[in-house]
């Protein structure tokens, strides 16, 4: 009885292993979903290279010294985003980064990447445009902080933001040890102890990815007097921009 109970106890114990094992060498796979671009009418694309890699920027170009850089979920085509934007900013020039392996530009994706392709792409815009608002959305808002804590904005607002990725994913696989698997952790909260910008954050009620209760842990890391923060009501993570109020809370900033 007690082999049996031994052997049961070694092959849950490999099982437990293997998939530990599948976990962290697949993860990237299940943080990043990279979509194709989509023509949008209205809008066009420039192409650059960041050193490694060849990104492709969706735009709406404006003749003004103000400019939105936007940098997008998961497993958004950020094309799909840059009408949102131009409704809720008709005077300023839109910069929408596809990460690496999304939309057509080159490359794998990964937080190091992600991080140093933000900063690139703010660097070129710069030269055109005085003030720029970056715009982060769900991963992207993790994206957007880091280019935040390393530059000087105008802006800064994030939609459905976590405080950190890692977080997220031990809430998501509880029986697993996430935190020492995890190589791209998007410590946001971290940065925002740092931040002294003036910062919107816009969270959904009813959000069904990141839980609100995340979001207001890093709404907690910020610097109070810089911050505003609003829930919009009756919306999901998906549907949050579907909200007459969310063109009307980047329009007031």
């Amino acid at each position: 009885m007690i082999r049996i109970a031994s052997t049961i106890a070694v092959t849950l114990l490999v099982v437990y292993a293997g998939l530990c094992l599948v976990l962290y060498i697949f993860q990237r796979s299940l943080m990043y979903f990279p979509q194709p671009r989509a023509d949008v009418p209205g809008t066009e694309v420039i192409k650059l290279n960041s050193g490694d890699a060849d990104l492709n920027i969706t735009t709406s170009q404006r003749v003004n010294s103000d400019a939105v850089l936007y940098f997008g979920g998961n497993a958004e085509d950020v094309s799909l985003s840059v009408a949102d934007l131009v409704a809720a900013f008709p005077h300023k020039a839109i910069y929408a980064l596809h990460y690496r392996s999304y939309g057509g530009s080159s490359g794998k994706p990964s937080e190091k990447s992600l991080v140093k392709d933000g900063l690139f792409l703010f660097d070129e815009i710069k030269n055109k445009h005085a003030n720029i608002t970056v715009i982060g959305r769900s991963l992207g808002s993790g994206v957007a902080i880091q280019v935040a804590s390393q530059r000087k904005l105008a802006r800064l607002v994030l939609v459905t933001p976590y405080d950190s990725v890692q977080n997220i994913a031990a809430n998501q696989f509880p029986i697993f040890p996430v935190r020492m698997l995890l190589q791209d952790k998007f410590e946001s909260l971290e940065f925002a102890k740092k931040l002294s910008v003036p910062t919107l954050i816009i969270a959904a009620e009813n959000d069904e990815v990141i839980p609100l209760k995340n979001t207001k842990v890093l709404l907690s890391s910020f610097p109070r007097e810089i911050v505003q923060f609003a829930v919009l009501p009756r919306t999901g993570h998906n549907s949050i921009s579907g909200s007459p109020e969310y063109i009307k809370l980047l329009s007031g900033i």
